[in-house]
């Protein structure tokens, strides 16, 4: 006579809820352009969501705890001449986000802890390479500022944000549209799909392949066969625009909770909580393993010379503080340090030479001077800004 045998698990009793009104963000004006994008990204710190524009493209940043009715006045962060399609959030630095557009651009931005009273319109980089408009990017999981990007030319593109260079162009490998990308755990590989009804891995360093609704299943993964169970299903019968999901840094775990998502709708966006519910109040280890953390397992050039890395994890026990304003600091090469083409050389009189030189000198120190002059401009304007912002947020 057999007996079925009731398998236990830790997430048996999973669910998902939505938030309280009050918590929810609305009269956001999301975007109504067509595209296969989430239109939204979160971070321990900010939920960035693209929304409407005229004349350009632009999303909308907003501090978590600014909840409630969203002031039609906002500052946005603008720049791009076409619409927004898609945004993601640096993994290594909360404050800086990359955007691509319909423009064939993609822009990095650094977003300020406090609420700016004026929109963005400055991005730390910009960076041009695709011929149609580009619909995906991601950030690597592991190495400092690498970015994707993917366009509708089926071409994606690796880039160092640090230089604003292009790594690797990875053409010659999609015969159709790309409707999305995504890495592994460490950076080595990607995986994408494609409108030719194909999945291909890749590894983008050799540049070769090496293989190919409004409803949320989530499974568990355990090292006993079978190895993936179905645990339940999160419905919603409001139609829903895009999706966002936040870190697992990011999470309470206080509450027990596992995942974490904000749902647009057609205007507000509304954060879901995954919970497991735990008599105890302690710190449940089980729900809550180490996680990759903000700070990079490899610098750019490491990771394009082949070197990888596993994320460096962090323990959620005491809960996770997110890292104050860092800048993101690009440094392009100086076009003057590489060599000049061979050929022919111009030859110079003694009087040309004598005439130059201190020339040169002069122009070189007076640009030190204009140099010095805007950098401390920049620092007065800076510190402006956040005497600013530190009234307007004491006043709200």
């Amino acid at each position: 006579m057999s007996r079925r045998v009731v398998r236990q698990s830790k997430f048996r009793h999973v669910f998902g809820q939505p938030v309280k009104a009050d918590q929810m963000y609305e009269d956001i004006r999301v975007s109504k352009v067509t595209c296969d994008s989430s239109f939204c990204a979160v971070n321990p710190k900010f939920v960035a969501i693209i929304v409407e524009s005229g004349g350009g493209g632009a999303f909308i940043v907003l501090p978590l705890a600014k909840t409630g009715r969203v002031d039609k006045n906002h500052p946005l962060v603008t720049g791009h001449t076409a619409p927004v399609l898609d945004i993601d959030w640096c993994p290594h630095n909360d404050n800086v986000i990359a955007s691509a557009s319909e423009d064939t651009t993609v822009m990095v931005w650094q977003i300020p802890d406090y609420v700016p009273v004026r929109n963005i319109t400055e991005p730390v980089v910009t960076l041009e390479g695709h011929s149609k408009r580009v619909s995906i990017i991601s950030w690597h999981p592991t190495a400092r500022n690498v970015l994707l990007s993917a366009g509708c030319d089926n071409l994606v593109i690796l880039w160092n944000v640090g230089t604003g260079e292009m790594l690797l162009a990875l053409d010659d490998m999609h015969t159709d549209l790309i409707y999305n990308v995504g890495w592994n755990r460490n950076g080595s590989l990607l995986v994408t799909t494609c409108k030719d009804k194909k999945v291909r891995v890749i590894d983008p360093r050799k540049q070769q392949i090496i293989a190919g609704d409004s409803s949320i299943r989530y499974f568990e993964i355990t090292h006993e066969a079978p190895y993936v169970h179905y645990l339940n299903t999160y419905s919603s019968k409001e139609p829903q625009r895009g999706m966002g999901f936040m870190p697992k840094r990011g999470l309470d775990v206080s509450k027990c909770e596992i995942a974490r998502f904000f749902k647009l709708h057609e205007r507000k966006c509304e954060p879901i909580v995954m919970t497991v519910p735990r008599k105890s109040d302690l710190f449940q280890d089980d729900l809550s393993p180490d996680t990759p953390g903000p700070e990079p397992a490899l610098e750019a050039d490491e990771w394009l010379s082949g070197k990888d890395a596993e994320p460096i994890l962090i323990s959620l026990r005491d809960g996770y503080v997110p890292i104050k304003n860092r800048e993101l600091k690009v440094v392009k090469k100086n076009i003057l340090d590489s060599k000049p083409p061979p050929g022919p050389r111009r030859r110079h009189s003694t009087c040309d030479s004598d005439f130059s030189q201190p020339a040169l000198e002069e122009v070189l120190e007076e640009i030190r001077a204009l140099k010095e002059t805007v950098q401390a401009q920049e620092k007065r304007i800076s510190d402006l800004e956040n005497k600013l912002g530190q009234f307007t947020n004491g006043t709200d």
